[in-house]
């Protein structure tokens, strides 16, 4: 164990040797990474403006899907042939009109599943000439295995998969054309209908990508968290085959934004993004266009130096602060204790002489907090039902009243009383264990529709609830769900005691009407007895 005058001492003498190394070792690490700094903001600034544009162009596709498959859904009204042609034909009418609106659109198509229905196809509309969207001859999904995933992608795969979802790209069928694709499966009535979807055309994406340049040799590119290429704009990614795709550079795959690698004996560095449809945008440029000025390097290591030594002085007073602090907490526990308020919270554990002077007052301030809570548990706990008992009501009902006295009462309150009914026949059918269990079910869903009010057992088979605030507000409410509650626990109890009937009796707290808080209290009782007197009756 140290003191802490030494600690203070021996603490501030390790500043100063850390200070001093650290300007000598941050000298050398700001001289390096000096150069790069202004190129890696460049470049994350490039990424990040060119995954804004991407993921601008992919939402506004994937809404415009999603919108239309929102609809469909909403529109099938049964699977027969006529019925589900009708429907085709209104999601046609609709999805023409979302297409029209979205950039870059080449097809769009609603492709009903063989087994649904041998009859109704669904649709397929392109534009390849830029003049607008003619329907074209759908493509025979009865030709395909659909529980194979590699072929007919656009279908098989949304289907497998059961979400929406984004497909990198592929060659469409028939048309010949590399394309990006959205698809949102349709289902029905938990049944698998068809594929809605949109293929955007590939050299949308292209120009996208193409716009964003860094210095001469800078450029951006297409991939994935694997490492396959989607799209770069010095290989034809079209005309390779999984066997002639180029690897991606050791590094590229890496976890951090910035990334350093060697490319055809090229060093370089590199920034990516991950955009909204899984694909990472990548900017790289050639590390030899990157390097900065030196200049006025000096100067800022001189500064970084000042600043360090200032830091450090900083640091020992903030040390200093953190070896008083546990002092000024004792000093509040103190007299939070003083004020009879033992929930207090000292956090220093050092082994020093604060360290066990703290330990030692925390381990009597929970002595006595534990003490206190246990008597209060004993003196206003019922012990059947474990809410407050008539004792605990007293006094809420005392400190109401103050309050009203002082006028400190803003805001309105209601006191409710519940009679449990037929208790008597359960204790003398069943027992009195029947008869606890009665009362502990009663209890229990009291307490539970009634979750942010004092609730109280003031009687044998009486309790009551003082309501304020939301559930005050909330008391019609309240009161109907609760002879809810009731009428469900009889109907699906399987004894007598399982069931539970209330007689209940709220009463609002009028001024020009009550002249104390009792007077509430008798109003709710009374409310309490003529409904049950009416039970009787009836």
């Amino acid at each position: 164990m140290r003191s802490l005058r030494t600690r203070i001492t021996v603490m501030t003498l390790c500043v100063v040797i850390v200070a001093v190394t650290t300007v000598a070792i941050l000298s050398v690490i700001f001289i390096r990474k000096n150069e790069r700094r202004d190129s890696d903001q460049l470049l994350l600034l490039l990424c990040e403006t060119g995954e804004r544009n991407l993921d601008y162009y992919f939402n506004s596709v994937q809404r415009s899907v999603e919108r239309v498959a929102s609809f469909a859904e909403d529109d099938i009204e049964g699977l027969d042939n006529v019925t589900l042609g009708n429907h085709v034909k209104r999601v046609e009418e609709y999805f023409d009109e979302m297409a029209s609106k979205t950039n870059g659109v080449l097809t769009y198509y609603y492709r009903i599943d063989p087994e649904v229905s041998d009859t109704v196809k669904g649709f397929w509309y392109t534009d390849l000439d830029g003049e607008g969207f003619r329907e074209h001859a759908v493509t025979d999904i009865t030709k395909y295995d659909t529980s194979d995933t590699s072929k007919l992608v656009w279908f098989t795969v949304p289907k497998y998969k059961g979400e929406s979802i984004w497909l990198p790209p592929y060659i469409t069928d028939n048309l010949d054309k590399r394309v990006i694709s959205y698809n949102v499966p349709i289902y029905w009535r938990g049944q698998f209908i068809g594929v809605i979807g949109i293929e955007i055309d590939y050299s949308v994406m292209a120009e996208q990508v193409d716009s964003i340049r860094l210095y001469e040799n800078g450029y951006a590119f297409l991939s994935d968290s694997e490492g396959n290429l989607f799209y770069h704009p010095r290989i034809d990614v079209s005309s390779l085959t999984p066997e002639t795709m180029p690897v991606i550079p050791e590094g590229m795959l890496s976890d951090s934004t910035f990334v350093y690698y060697t490319f055809e004996g090229v060093k370089k560095e590199a920034a990516w993004l991950q955009l909204g449809n899984g694909m990472r945008l990548n900017v790289t440029v050639p590390v030899s266009e990157t390097d900065g000025n030196w200049q006025a390097l000096i100067c800022n290591i001189l500064i970084l130096a000042t600043e360090v030594l200032v830091l450090a002085s900083i640091f020992t007073m903030l040390y200093t602060k953190r070896i008083t602090k546990p002092l000024e907490e004792l000093t509040e526990a103190a007299n939070r204790i003083d004020a009879n308020d033992y929930d207090i919270k000292l956090n220093y554990v050092e082994d020093d002489e604060l360290g066990r002077l703290t330990k030692t007052f925390k381990h009597l301030a929970y002595n006595m907090r534990d003490h206190i809570e246990g008597l209060n548990r004993q003196i206003y706990v019922d012990s059947l039902t474990l809410v407050k008992n008539k004792g605990a009501f007293t006094a809420y009902i005392d400190e109401l009243q103050d309050e009203l006295d002082k006028g400190s009462c803003n805001t309105g309150f209601a006191i409710g009383v519940f009679d449990c009914d037929d208790l008597k026949l359960v204790n003398d059918a069943h027992g009195h264990d029947k008869g606890d269990l009665y009362i502990k079910t009663a209890s229990h869903l009291i307490c539970t529709v009634f979750s942010r009010s004092p609730v109280f057992r003031i009687g044998g088979d009486e309790f009551s609830v003082i309501l304020r605030n939301e559930d005050f507000d909330s008391r019609e409410e309240l009161t109907a769900r609760i002879k809810k509650e009731l009428s469900d626990i009889s109907a699906s109890a399987a004894n007598s005691w399982e069931e539970v009937h209330l007689s209940m009796g709220i009463a609002v707290y009028d001024p020009g009407r009550d002249h104390s808080v009792n007077d509430v209290v008798r109003r709710a009782d009374q409310i309490m007895y003529e409904e049950k007197r009416l039970k009787k009756m009836g």
